[in-house]
């Protein structure tokens, strides 16, 4: 479930102006809110996997509702979705043109046509390994178990028209096609608006450049405000919440990882 970007801003400006500290108009907000959603979905790496060693020792709660390593992994379901990816003839592999924004990149299916049909599990490697095996009689790539390596594309790609992930397989083989279970990175969040009669800012989710909430699961809400707070303390020059805020945040963190 979603965080609503504008229950998240509202709360800023409440926290802001209870004091009259400050105010963060739209266009700062928006930018702040991009970016602690990106370090919170980039924390869940790290984090998954400090909290896999403890599955790993033995010291993790496997209980239900408080496995930590669970809890984290569920929060990247929403950004984890299977891709088919097109062959592009000119770059000579395959490429996603699809919407979103590809970060990593999981399970690889290579299906080749014939009979039988084979959905070949699809090694990824780098391109040293991938030119020492496919050169190598002994280890030549096979329908059955095929090989991939990533790289970009050498010309540009419409409808964005800028250099994107290139998928090469070996073998290739005409008509086969190429499914892959990617993690995408979160949409920009946007708080939309129209100007009031006096000049104030009205939330408006069908605003022109719509409003966009945080993908982010639902438990992130109060990691959201703390942690736009801290940087809107460094924006309005106030000491007091930058310190508040990161008290708090370090706090949750040692909670959450203890």
């Amino acid at each position: 479930m979603a965080v609503s970007i504008n229950t998240v801003y509202q709360t800023v400006l409440y926290i802001l102006n209870k004091e009259q500290r400050g105010y963060i108009p739209p266009a700062e907000f928006n930018s702040l809110a991009t970016q602690v959603q990106s370090e919170i979905f980039m924390s869940y790496f790290p984090d998954g996997n400090q909290l896999n060693r403890q599955n790993q020792n033995n010291t993790q709660n496997d209980t239900e509702f408080f496995n930590m390593f669970k809890d984290t992994s569920y929060k990247l379901f929403p950004f984890e979705r299977e891709a088919a990816f097109t062959y592009n003839a000119v770059n000579l592999g395959f490429t996603y043109q699809g919407t979103g924004s590809i970060f990593k990149l999981g399970d690889i299916i290579s299906t080749y046509p014939g009979n039988p049909t084979y959905n070949s599990i699809t090694e990824l490697v780098s391109q040293s390994d991938f030119n020492k095996i496919t050169r190598s009689n002994l280890t030549v790539p096979t329908v059955q178990y095929p090989l991939a390596v990533t790289t970009q594309t050498t010309t540009l790609i419409a409808p964005s028209l800028i250099q994107q992930l290139l998928v090469k397989i070996s073998p290739f083989v005409a008509d086969m096609t190429l499914n892959i279970n990617c993690l995408f990175t979160p949409s920009i969040p946007n708080w939309g608006f129209n100007i009031g009669s006096q000049g104030q800012y009205l939330y408006d989710p069908s605003a022109a450049g719509p409003s966009v909430d945080f993908e982010l699961d639902v438990s992130e809400k109060n990691a959201l405000i703390i942690n736009i707070l801290k940087y809107a303390g460094v924006i309005i020059n106030d000491p007091t919440i930058i310190q508040v805020a990161s008290q708090k945040a370090q706090q949750t963190s040692i909670n959450e990882k203890s």
